[in-house]
This record gives structure tokens, sequence and C-alpha cells, in this order.
């Protein structure tokens, strides 16, 4: 199946509340326990992580909370989900230890600040031009910790259908529709293997964790 690209901000109001109240219990819970098993051993007691792609800033709640001598800046593009983030950290206590940032992500995005761990949920199949993400990594100061999980892209529509249904049948219509499409638009595993091997990012493993996602990691 040929990748279709979708928007890579997500703008709308409706759009962002919808996520934002959505139930990502597991599929995020899941993300902080591969993210601890790939890259927990390199990271120092305390320091500094940066979310690429935070969206409502679920992921960097939970990340605090697992690591609560780290500083997080959370990055996203969208003032909507920023909107809701904002009302998520405060709702958690967290505004002290997680700056949002509203920024395009960028190849100097992370070029001036040094961070012990650089992790992305979900950003990859957003942009138009991967190139943008791994270039970014290249090019971060230090030697960060880096972890990246995105939705992997199925070999027929049918099964984009048969994923929507099976993880977002009780969700509001608008995440359905998103889901399918987000399935559409990611990477396969040899498209982001090729994708790193590009960049010229050497030392970096290439896993399929679930049925609809790839984890990309340093070793």
């Amino acid at each position: 199946m040929q990748r279709i690209p979708e928007p890579e901000l997500m703008t709308g109001e409706d759009q962002a509340i919808a996520y934002a109240n959505a139930d990502f219990e597991e599929p995020h819970n899941h993300f902080i326990t591969l993210l601890k098993e790939a890259v927990g051993g390199k990271l120092p007691e305390s320091g500094r992580a940066v979310d690429l792609g935070c969206g409502a800033a679920d992921i960097s709640i939970r990340l605090a909370k697992v690591y609560p001598s780290y500083h997080i800046d959370a990055l996203d593009g969208a003032a909507a989900m920023l909107a809701e983030g904002e009302k998520a950290l405060t709702e958690s206590g967290l505004s002290d230890r997680i700056n949002l940032i509203d920024t395009y992500i960028n190849e100097s995005s992370l070029s001036d600040q040094n961070y012990d761990l650089i992790f992305s949920n979900s950003l990859l199949h957003h942009l138009h031009d991967p190139m943008v993400l791994w270039n970014a990594i290249k090019n971060a100061k230090g030697a960060p910790a880096i972890f990246v999980m995105d939705l992997m892209r199925p070999d027929r529509d049918e099964m984009v259908e048969s994923l929507v249904e099976e993880y977002a049948k009780n969700e509001p219509e608008i995440l359905k529709r998103d889901f399918g499409n987000s399935l559409r638009a990611a990477f396969t595993l040899d498209e982001v293997k090729m994708q790193l091997s590009e960049a010229e990012l050497e030392g970096f493993d290439v896993s399929i964790v679930t049925d609809r996602h790839l984890t990309v990691s340093n070793t």
C-alpha cells in the first residue's frame, strides 16, 4: 500500500479536544515501558529530556512521573494541542517540570540545548519529509539517549480498517478517521531503516513492537 501523507499539524480545536479526552492509557503506558527497557539504563538519575511532537503532553506527564528528577521540554507546532496540554499540566501539578514550547521541528531544534533523552511518539508519520526528524536528532548536542515510537503502515487497506475497528471502535468518529489516515501516512520498517541510513545515523535498533507500532532507539 502506497503512503498517503496527512496534515503535519493537528490545528483544529475539536480534534485537539478529542485527542486530549481519548483513552490512551494502554499505548502510552506501553511507550514508557518500552522506553525504559530500550534506553533507561543510559539515563542519569536527573537530567533534561525533550518530547518532539508532544501533542496534549500526556506522555511527557507520564514520563515526568516515572523520572521525578527530570525536566522536560515538550515541543509541538499546533497551538490547539498545546492548549490542551496546558490544561493537563495544571491538573497534574507538573507545570514546574514540563515546559510546553510552540515550535515546528526543524534540523536545528536540538542543536542548542544539551538533552539526556530525546523521545517522540507518533510524530514521524505526520512529517511530509521524515528526514526533518532524523536530521534534528543527528544534529543534537552531546550523546543523548534516543527513543522514537510510531505507527507502522500496513500492507493493505483492509488491514487499516481492521486495526481501526480493533483499537478505535469506541472512540469518536474524528479519532477513527484520524487513526485510519495516520496508518496510511505511516512508514514501513524498511522505509525507516532507509531513512536512518540516509541520515547517516548508525547504531540504531529498529523493531516491530506491536501489530501497529515500531520503535527506533540508539544502542
